[in-house]
């Protein structure tokens, strides 16, 4: 039976989501391309055996839109027989974009693939694809939810409140999160999966030397008069300090077949071993990482304490401790070297991202499985176990 090997995986410094942010100045489609340019200088292979490069955006309009794979894949270099496609699953867009690969391969689809992502959240603003749509709901759907969904900030709030989880818990989980970025950055942890861009070495958005009484100072991020009255079981303590960062960034991982990578010379970093996806009550909206960690493990034939490292999207505080405590998995497992609250949500670029530190954090760690979740609009969820070769 075929199998899917990641072979290599990088990605670049995450920049602050900002107009002063160190890789504002950078079109998204070079910010994708240096990605795309270092897995293949890394790897040393040939460009023209790539059968397909899959790129996760979210954001697409403007300067993301119109197959922006395709671009960065042409200004990398590489062939113009190289197909390219981007894909959209909203946060977990690029952790989708290894599932296409990685089934492509283990299919006989592909040989090699790439899977990448990116989005620039200070050229390309979130929410700037819906600008002039007066309606995105439709009939059918506004039937169905005659109340409305809400902002996932609210649902956030609606987690937080559901698990009855507290303002101090939020923050001290968003703290350590800092910490642990702070610490890996020191000692080395992200070097080998770093390829530096625009004179940016390291990620921009890690903060030392915060406090619980500095964050517990910050004011609740999506406090509503109307939502208030809506769900007055909310207790307002979601903050921008719990809360993933806005950030420009990009990432990408090289797939194929271990049959291929042994032909090449190439030292597999992990098997794609399992992969699922979910969906759960969109008004909760981040909550399908549950249901879908549940769908890995049953598929993978797996226990959860079979799991070495996790990797969870820190979308917000309130998510990762809530699935932690539904669970039960122990969260010194979970984002050793910190999470998207500290090193930032370039949302495209995210589940590749999210990859690539996993899979590197394994052979640090000498972990033989890992897991990937990915919470995402809607009420959806992407999860990816690897396991180390």
């Amino acid at each position: 039976m075929r199998d899917a090997v990641i072979v290599e995986a990088v990605r670049t410094p995450i920049g602050k989501g900002k107009a002063n942010g160190a890789l504002h100045g950078t079109h998204p489609a070079d910010l994708l391309a240096h990605s795309l340019r270092e897995v293949v200088r890394r790897s040393e292979i040939d460009p023209a055996l790539i059968d397909d490069v899959i790129g996760g955006v979210v954001t697409q309009v403007g300067e993301q839109g119109s197959n922006l794979t395709r671009r960065a894949a042409l200004a990398a270099g590489y062939l113009e027989s190289v197909p390219a496609t981007t894909v959209d699953r909203q946060c977990g867009s690029s952790q989708q974009a290894i599932h296409f690969a990685a089934q492509g391969v283990i299919s006989g689809a592909y040989d090699i693939a790439v899977a990448a992502g990116v989005e620039s959240m200070s050229r390309v603003p979130m929410g700037a694809n819906l600008i002039g749509a007066e309606d995105i709901a439709g009939v059918g759907f506004a039937q169905r939810y005659p109340e409305g969904l809400v902002p996932q900030g609210i649902s956030a709030e609606l987690i937080a409140a559901k698990w009855g989880l507290s303002r101090t818990q939020l923050d001290e989980f968003a703290l350590s999160s800092h910490e642990k970025a702070a610490a890996a950055t020191r000692n080395g942890s992200f070097e080998a999966q770093l390829a530096a861009f625009a004179g940016l070495a390291h990620d921009e958005g890690i903060r030392e030397g915060g406090t619980l009484e500095t964050l517990a100072a910050l004011r609740p991020a999506f406090y509503d008069e109307a939502m208030a009255a809506r769900f007055p079981q909310i207790n307002w303590s979601v903050t921008a300090a719990n809360s993933s960062q806005i950030n420009d960034g990009s990432a990408a991982t090289l797939i194929m077949t271990g049959e291929r990578a042994a032909q090449l010379g190439l030292r597999p970093l992990a098997r794609v071993h399992s992969f699922a996806v979910a969906g759960d009550d969109p008004l909760f909206m981040l909550t399908a990482i549950i249901p879908a960690t549940r769908k890995i493990l049953q598929r993978s034939g797996l226990d959860l304490s079979d799991i070495d490292l996790f990797e969870v999207n820190e979308a917000f505080a309130s998510v990762v401790l809530a699935w932690a405590q539904e669970t039960g998995a122990d969260l010194s497992k979970v984002n050793v070297n910190g999470g998207a609250i500290a090193l930032g949500h370039p949302l495209g670029a995210s589940g590749t991202r999210i990859a690539t530190t996993l899979v590197h954090a394994m052979h640090d760690r000498e972990a033989r499985f890992g897991l990937h979740l990915m919470c995402e609009a809607g009420g959806l969820a992407n999860a990816t176990l690897y396991e180390r070769l």
